[in-house]
């Protein structure tokens, strides 16, 4: 093959400086990506190629775009932002979190190896989308970092894919492929028993030291809104028909009121202080309360809540107290220097009737007052955490009374719609599981019910997008595509036969297992496996070994896709809600990929008697 082909160099020449580029971060993944089509548009302008007897334009180059694999992880990422948005699945995350509330390594590790075990039997992509934003809540409870958990959730799935014959679309792809000649029969568990092997080797890498390699990431939202234990003095107005009402102290401690701290009830005109012995709550008691932000979250949220949107600013008895309506959003602001709320409490400002939004929550940092939210005078540097629409909260950053910390905005989760996101949830596994439709057209029928339904809006849907992901996933298939074209491919395969010549079968097939491992990591694991499945054959014949060996050694390097996010979609998947960058997983895929290699090169030569 002539490796002086201008097109082909200049296209290895490409791929691979776009690689270094990722690695070294020095530039963000899209600006990398898109120069990375450009110049491949642009060389193909300079030097006319044809594929398949077409000739090869900027559409074809620019058809990743379009791809479903693209569309399927786009959607997939949306309805996994439905599912958090609504909190659906918190109680299976409860569950999780119930069983290893002593033992932190069981909300990870016998769910890991469920996962493992299920994925050699169903697609992998919905398993890594139905486990994922369980784990990341089981990660938030635990006060650990994502990132710990989703990149072995992906690697999991993938290990547990190579054991089975419909493992993941790569085997069935290959072993059809093989089967249609005549020569072997690949059947359901042909291959399961050295798949087996191979992936509990890597396994004990993936829920042992992986996890220590990853490096927790956060964004800057989440660093600004930090997971800490600061306090606010929020207070509860109790009605009638209030969930709270009726409740009683236990031990001096309301059991209702979990995760909150109960500073004073005003019931009347006489405060009650604690310890709280004997108090039964009632309609008409204020319950002065010190609770992080994330539990007055979850106030608000619960389908019956004990914290209400409620303007605490004082109305007439002919009106109702104002309330926000529809999709409340939080954020946190600063009482600023000079602002005219210095000195005066909620009610006196007007704050409500100035910005339609109503104040929840109030820290202090010197200090925690014992008094009634109301009564407390602000004073400059108090946060406020502030209720309202999200047009309302966007408008706070031209209040010169209060610094909106912009970070620190967030949707309250509307859990009265969490039953119909599960539904829906659902009924994507099920029918993209089953084969009734495509995944993509599953995916894709989901996301449409979900935001037509109420569960998202379409800023939220949008706001899911990952750039990184698009600009990655259409950059590499518009690789392939100059690859196949230029005779790339061809080239790389040829080298294999040479490489293999005069070499022992155990070495050949040590040869192929890498190569192919590479391959999948840059190109599309399925068209490696297409374009490596004749070649493996051909080597099977021109060194009198049995097919199996062969075919059986493309099929899980072909799942080698650990060390590039675009290796495989559940890296994808993954990538956004990890905040991994292109680095973490050539760091610590790397390792496990070279282990998958080492460990079926020892093994296959006894398993199969080579």
């Amino acid at each position: 093959m002539d490796f002086l082909n201008i097109p082909m160099a200049m296209t290895f020449l490409v791929i691979g400086s776009t690689i270094v580029l990722y690695a070294t971060e020095r530039f963000s993944i899209e600006i990398i990506a898109l120069g990375s089509v450009t110049a491949l548009m642009l060389l193909f302008l300079a030097f006319p190629q044809t594929l398949h007897g077409d000739p090869v334009t900027p559409t074809e180059l620019l058809a990743g775009f379009a791809n479903p694999a693209l569309v399927t992880v786009v959607s997939l990422l949306i309805v996994g932002q439905a599912l958090f948005q609504t909190d659906a699945l918190e109680k299976p995350a409860q569950f999780v979190l119930r069983v290893s509330r002593q033992r932190k390594w069981l909300a990870t590790g016998p769910l890991l190896i469920l996962v493992a075990v299920v994925s050699a039997f169903l697609n992998n992509t919905p398993v890594v989308v139905m486990v994922l934003p369980i784990l990341t809540a089981v990660a938030s409870a635990h006060s650990q970092s994502p990132a710990r958990y989703l990149m072995p959730l992906s690697f999991i799935t993938i290990l547990g894919g190579m054991t089975t014959m419909i493992g993941s679309s790569t085997n069935l792809l290959v072993a059809n492929i093989a089967n249609a000649t005549g020569e072997v029969k690949i059947e359901f568990f042909t291959f399961t028993k050295i798949g087996a092997m191979v992936a509990a080797v890597g396994a004990i890498y993936v829920l042992f030291v992986l996890p220590r390699i990853l490096k927790p990431r956060k964004t800057m939202a989440e660093e600004f809104q930090g997971s800490g234990g600061k306090q606010f003095i929020a207070q509860i107005q109790l009605g009638y028909g209030h969930p709270l009402v009726g409740a009683k102290a236990v031990a001096g401690l309301f059991p209702d009121l979990k995760d909150m701290t109960v500073r004073l009830i005003q019931r009347g005109e006489r405060p009650l202080l604690p310890p709280f012995e004997n108090v039964v709550l009632s309609p008409g008691d204020t319950v002065i309360v010190a609770a992080t932000r994330s539990t007055l979250t979850k106030a608000l949220a619960s389908r019956q809540p004990l914290l209400t949107a409620e303007s605490n600013e004082e109305t007439s008895n002919d009106d109702e107290p104002s309330m926000i309506t529809g999709q409340v959003t939080l954020a946190e602001a600063v009482v600023a220097p000079g602002s005219r709320l210095i000195g005066r409490t909620i009610a006196m400002a007007g704050f409500h009737a100035d910005t339609n939004c109503v104040v929840t929550g109030l820290q202090r940092r010197s200090r925690m007052p014992r008094m009634a939210m109301t009564e407390i005078r602000m004073e400059a540097g108090d946060v406020l955490l502030i209720g309202g629409n999200r047009e309302d909260i966007d408008k706070l950053r031209g209040n010169r009374d209060v610094l909106l910390m912009d970070w620190s905005t967030a949707e309250v989760p509307q859990r009265q719609y969490a039953r119909r996101a599960l539904g829906i949830f659902a009924v994507m596994i099920a029918v993209a599981v089953s084969g009734i439709v495509p995944i993509v057209v599953a995916a894709v029928c989901a996301c449409f019910a979900l935001i037509a339904s109420g569960c998202l809006n379409i800023r939220q849907a949008l706001r899911t997008v990952d750039s990184r992901i698009f600009m990655l996933i259409g950059a590499s298939i518009a690789a392939s595509v100059a690859l196949e074209a230029t005779g790339g491919a061809r080239a790389v395969a040829a080298t294999i036969l040479d490489l293999a010549e005069g070499q022992s079968v155990p070495v050949i097939m040590s040869i192929v297992f890498a190569l192919v491992a590479v391959l999948t990591n840059l190109l599309s694991n399925n068209a490696t496996a297409v374009l490596f499945t004749p070649i493996v054959i051909d080597l099977a014949h021109s060194t009198g070994t049995p097919i199996e060996p062969f075919i059986v050694c493309l099929i899980i390097a072909a799942n080698c896709s650990f060390a590039t996010p675009i290796g495989y979609q559940t890296n994808l998947i993954v990538m956004g809600p990890g905040h991994y960058r292109f680095s973490d997983f050539l760091i610590a895929g790397t390792p496990l990929a070279i282990i998958i290699w080492l460990t079926f090169s020892f093994l296959a030569p006894y398993y199969y008697n080579l």
